[in-house]
């Protein structure tokens, strides 16, 4: 019987196991998603999750694997259509976050005898996390985290100046892509979590927060990190104490924080 065994039957310290790993990979792409101004496009990833889950259920997939993939094959899309430049980003962005949500809401319809917890995908139900979906989350967050580790410096380089990268001989639309389906990664594993509905917010909020505080990158990255897990925390706290949906508590929480931060920052430079 292995030492963590009595952690790992209590659901409650599974949901704040599987909480902080999301906050350790959701931190450094929050930064990516602030400095390259992506918000829209982490919601357009988000709703598409939906759309995931649908087909896992039409052809009785893994639902984490068929997530991954309906968001990495919408990753690969948006990348090769933003290169044609035939329509605006926004634009382009707007018709596919619609348009997956609205796909995946029709083919659960056709499919009257799968019973679905939409309330569950998209708002989450941390709650009900299981030992499996600690191996996804953890699992994931090691590819992820060992990525942005190795395509660290020529991600900087393409955020801060794309056509100085390029000068410099960094593959600027290869790592945009590989940025892209991180994002993917990202999202499949974390809509147990907080939902499709709110990933986006803790991507960003957290990131957010740490912008005003971080002198470099690798700092607001860290701060970013540990901003997002003292959301989780406290959501969880929350929901635990005043029996509220744990996924939107956590953004809450993360909010709160943000708030707080600058009014802490406000107050100082007045």
């Amino acid at each position: 019987m292995s030492i963590l065994d009595p952690v790992l039957d209590d659901f409650f310290w599974r949901a704040l196991l599987g909480g902080l790993g999301i906050a350790l990979v959701a931190g450094p792409l929050g930064c990516f998603v602030v400095w390259r101004r992506m918000a829209y496009f982490g919601d357009t990833l988000a709703h598409s999750a939906l759309l995931g889950v649908a087909l896992g259920f039409l052809f009785q997939t893994n639902l984490n694997l068929s997530v991954a993939a309906t968001c990495v094959l919408l990753a690969i899309v948006l990348v090769s259509l933003s290169r044609s430049q035939a329509l605006a980003t926004d634009t382009l962005l707007g018709i596919l976050a619609h348009s997956a949500l609205a796909f995946g809401l029709v083919a659960l319809s056709f499919m009257p005898d799968v019973r679905v917890d939409l309330t569950g995908y998209l708002f989450g139900d941390l709650l009900a996390m299981t030992r499996q979906d600690l191996a996804w989350i953890f699992g994931g967050a090691i590819v992820i985290l060992a990525l942005l580790y190795w395509l660290w410096q020529g991600l900087l380089m393409a955020t801060i100046h794309e056509e100085l990268a390029r000068v410099e001989g960094f593959p600027v639309q290869r790592l945009q892509l590989v940025l892209m389906l991180i994002f993917s990664l990202v999202i499949a594993v974390a809509m147990k979590m907080v939902g499709v509905l709110l990933i986006t917010a803790l991507l960003i909020i957290p990131a957010a927060t740490a912008r005003r505080l971080a002198s470099s990158p690798e700092k607001m990255v860290l701060m970013a990190i540990g901003f997002g897990m003292i959301a989780v925390a406290s959501g969880l706290s929350m929901s635990w104490n005043l029996d509220t949906p744990a996924g939107p508590s956590i953004v809450v929480a993360a909010f709160v924080v943000f708030l707080l931060i600058y009014g802490v920052i406000r107050r100082a430079r007045a």
